[in-house]
């Protein structure tokens, strides 16, 4: 009998090891493979420790630049009404107790927090516990920040086998770490690059413009979003707002060489926007093999000191929004052409429309307007009410305005281009 009580012991420690293997394992595909957002990892090691030794509560502190204190606490395991009495209360630190792995980084395992020398005691409303296990969490050679987890589920205090498997997970944590904070950076470095490649509006005098560009919340989500607006020899004002096809670095390189080609070919060539679309795209099929690209080029033209036409020509695009002092706000529909880079023997077409003073065209990506629960019609919709909501702000507020209430889900590149004609 005490034989056989011996081997469902040793069992269970076969089956809880084969459980934390697999935990920690797909701790590193969930970092690898599929999520490498640092705050998203930063809980994830927390939830795993909590699951790996069957504790109630789990944190993970963050040292701050100087090595000494911690600047960011995620903690884990409350529940609602834990969380609201400690509204207000700063989170740790790491002045007591949580700052001795700080100051000696090797795992600390205490069966009661309030009979160690170094406990610092709780703060007003904080749950009451009495166990505690943690470990160090360093990357490439430096502390990062420290693991804990208190007060296991079935009232015993952590032992050596619990030690083990949390020693284990921090080392396993300091790598994901490494990854998600290398990826992030360069995350960051490719989108300053392609914002690198957006221009700055030029002075477009009589005209105002204004324009904003955001990047997709997906991670390493890089697009081909751009816009454009200059003015032309025959006293237009050229815009253009285009999508590169894809979601990588290619797309962006392609976007500004794309975007650099038509500019020359927009201030040489005074054509409708048709025909400069129908030579971009000869020329993008000769000497390059860039991909896919919608885009919708118009032209601003005078007709008489206050009032202008707008021509404008569109490769696949969604339509400019349209906002003038007396008429509802609306799109220019127009029977879009093909987009760049599909068949160049198609011809492309160019519409018209009278723009009166103080109008507001509105240019945008989809980005802006695309939802997976709802058709783009929806999220056009909204975006005219948006539109009208903010039509009295200054343009570049108004743009930041649309930008920030957009109704898509945020998970693509949006770029904005508003231009305003005169006041009568």
């Amino acid at each position: 009998m005490r034989l056989g009580a011996e081997l469902e012991v040793i069992a269970e420690q076969l089956k809880s090891l084969a459980k934390a293997q697999d935990r920690l394992h797909d701790l590193y595909e969930a970092v690898i493979g599929r999520e490498v957002d640092l705050s998203v990892v930063l809980q994830l090691i927390v939830d795993t420790a909590m699951e790996l030794v069957g504790a109630r509560y789990g944190a993970l502190g963050v040292l701050g630049e100087n090595g000494r204190y911690l600047d960011r606490f995620i903690p884990a395991g409350l529940s609602e009404q834990e969380r609201a009495d400690l509204a207000g209360v700063e989170f740790p630190h790491g002045r007591g107790l949580l700052g001795r792995l700080i100051t000696h980084p090797e795992p600390l395992r205490v069966d009661d927090i309030s009979a160690h020398p170094d406990s610092a005691g709780f703060p007003p409303g904080h749950p009451p516990m009495r166990t505690l296990l943690g470990a160090t969490i360093s990357t490439r050679g430096k502390i990062y920040g420290d693991l804990y987890v208190a007060e296991r589920r079935d009232g015993q205090p952590f032992d050596v086998h619990d030690e083990a498997l949390i020693t284990a997970l921090a080392g396993a944590a300091g790598l994901a770490i490494d990854d998600a904070r290398l990826y992030e950076q360069t995350r960051l470095d490719a989108e300053h690059f392609q914002r690198l490649l957006l221009p700055r509006l030029p002075d477009l005098r009589p005209f105002s413009a204004a324009a904003d560009y955001r990047p997709a919340t997906t991670p390493g989500h890089i697009g081909g979003d751009w816009y454009d607006a200059l003015l032309v020899p025959d006293h237009a004002c050229a815009a253009v707002i285009g999508d590169v096809v894809g979601h990588d670095l290619q797309a962006a390189a392609a976007m500004a060489q794309i975007r650099n080609m038509l500019r020359a070919l927009l201030y040489d060539q005074r054509t409708p926007p048709s025909t400069v679309l129908a030579h971009l795209d000869r020329a993008l099929a000769a000497i390059t093999d860039d991909p896919v690209t919608t885009a919708c080029l118009a032209r601003i033209e005078p007709v008489q000191p206050d009032a202008w036409t707008l021509r404008w020509s569109t490769a696949g695009h969604p339509p400019p929004l349209l906002l003038t002092p007396d008429h509802p706000v609306g799109y220019l529909h127009a029977d879009p052409d093909l987009p760049l880079g599909v068949d160049t023997a198609q011809p492309r077409n160019d519409h018209t429309h009278p723009l009166p003073a103080s109008s507001t065209l509105v240019f945008f990506t989809d980005g802006l307007v695309e939802h997976p629960a709802y058709p783009i019609d929806t999220g056009l919709g909204r975006l005219a009410a948006l539109a009208t909501e903010h039509a009295a702000l200054p343009l570049q507020e108004f743009v930041q305005a649309l930008a920030d209430h957009h109704p898509s889900d945020g998970h693509d590149d949006m770029a904005i281009l508003a231009l305003r004609t005169p006041r009568a």
